[in-house]
């Protein structure tokens, strides 16, 4: 089952502007369809292409990595022959699938683009992890781009939802509410997409299955050994303190700060002793991490404190998997509480997830604040995430405070506003119930995620 991705219109923009002198590196983690949505990239832009799957190639392939790039000609006559496939001169695409495997291929691409008759795309999981690219130089001839989980508007695409998108597009434009009957609609789909996630092939399951969430739940939990499995095969200096966070972000998560505490996890624990921890889990991409920005500017990264973190879930329906046993899943009353709006706690940890994902996937890196206070001796503030619209002639900051329950109040959204009042763009609030003001506040229901 193909689903239509917006990273497709990145991949035409890249070979009509810089295919000639560029190879494209999509980088993302396992099973979120880079493999897919390049190989159909190939069939519909190309007169032809050959996708070399580095998880299952031949020798002779990788023998003709090894003897003949300082012969062109004969190395293309042997990866034409070995797929069978004729290769014309700048309508050709040639794809490394799952690069990380044989980093020699990677070092090649300076040498292939020089020689500039083929397009070359190369996907991998864990590409930039340092154990992958110690032994080879690193050519400069690469465009990097990244891939995540869909978000919320692919999801509703998939489901045939287009014109529900759109609508809720022109409303957020015009700071408008849905009419009742699509909003409850709309959160009806959100919800379906905090449970399911964006990886293509739970989604699909859910899709052929009719709509069965234990299909679904069972892909994720595939994909997510696999996850244990990338991790087992981490550096054995910090593999145990991957393996230790990465099983306990559902409880992180759960609680009402949301941040990892490492005293948790060992006693005396401090950041340096997990920094390659959080640096494999970030670039493994398995991850989203927000990091707390003790001054919020336009710069948001050069404030950052990386000493305390949030770790999220790459993908909230994994996220479920993750959390819930595999009984809770397949009996149904977990779906069931969630859609009906009956989980307290879990629910908000998945609200926040979803909202996290879908900020990163339109580009965003994650930052929170906090601010302590003495007289209180605790934190008086606490912004769930800032998000920056990166202009240097308007520069401007936007709060957004995540709530998963239809009853909040916003005291500390208000005190931010009022010390940062002149960075601010817009506040927002993402919540369950339909678009409405409050105050300097714009509350937003949180199927319009996807439009910030």
């Amino acid at each position: 089952m193909i689903f239509e991705r917006k990273i497709y219109n990145k991949l035409l923009d890249w070979k009509n502007n810089s295919s000639g002198f560029k190879a494209l590196l999509i980088e993302g983690a396992r099973r979120i369809g880079k493999s897919t949505i390049v190989e159909e990239f190939g069939k519909r832009e190309y007169k032809s292409y050959i996708l070399i799957d580095f998880n299952k190639v031949s020798k002779v392939v990788t023998d003709a990595f090894e003897l003949y790039l300082n012969d062109l000609d004969s190395f293309f006559l042997i990866l034409s022959t070995e797929y069978g496939v004729t290769l014309h001169k700048r309508e050709s695409l040639i794809i490394f699938d799952e690069i990380q495997k044989f980093p020699k291929a990677r070092q090649a691409i300076k040498e292939l683009v020089k020689d500039g008759r083929y397009d070359y795309i190369e996907t991998g999981s864990l590409v930039s992890i340092k154990e992958n690219v110690k032994d080879i130089t690193i050519p400069s001839e690469e465009r990097h781009l990244k891939m995540y989980p869909m978000d919320f508007e692919e999801f509703c695409l998939a489901l045939g939802e287009q014109k529900m998108t759109e609508y809720i597009r022109i409303c957020f434009e015009k700071r408008k509410p849905l009419e009742d009957a699509f909003h409850h609609k709309a959160m009806l789909l959100f919800k379906q997409y905090m449970l399911i996630g964006g990886m293509p092939m739970p989604l699909a399951r859910y899709i052929e299955s009719g709509r069965n969430f234990a299909s679904a739940d069972i892909e994720k939990r595939d994909i997510l050994t696999l996850y244990e499995d990338d991790i087992n095969k981490a550096d054995v200096t910090y593999r145990n303190k991957v393996a230790s966070i990465f099983r306990q972000i559902p409880s992180f998560l759960s609680q009402h700060e949301k941040r990892v505490r490492l005293s948790n996890i060992e006693k005396s624990s401090v950041y340096p002793m997990y920094q390659d921890t959080f640096f494999w889990l970030g670039d493994s991409m398995i991850c989203n991490e927000c990091f707390n920005c003790t001054d919020p500017n336009i710069g948001l990264a050069i404030n950052e404190d990386r000493t305390a973190v949030k770790c999220y879930m790459g993908d909230t329906g994994l996220l479920v998997s993750h959390a819930f046993s595999e009984k809770e899943i397949a009996d149904g009353e977990l779906y069931r509480r969630i859609l009906h709006d009956d989980l307290s706690i879990n629910e908000g940890m998945l609200f926040e997830n979803a909202v996290a994902q879908i900020l990163v996937a339109n580009g965003y890196d994650l930052f929170f604040y906090t601010r302590y206070s003495d007289e209180k001796h605790r934190n008086d503030i606490e912004i769930d995430f800032i998000i920056s619209n990166g202009s240097k002639l308007k520069p401007k900051i936007y709060p957004i405070e995540v709530k998963s329950g239809k009853r909040y109040t916003t005291v500390s959204l208000n005190k931010f506003i009022d010390i940062y009042s002149n960075r601010i763009g817009e506040a927002y609030v993402i919540h369950p119930k339909n678009l409405a003001r409050l105050g300097n506040i714009i509350c937003l229901p949180a199927y319009m995620t996807f439009c910030l």
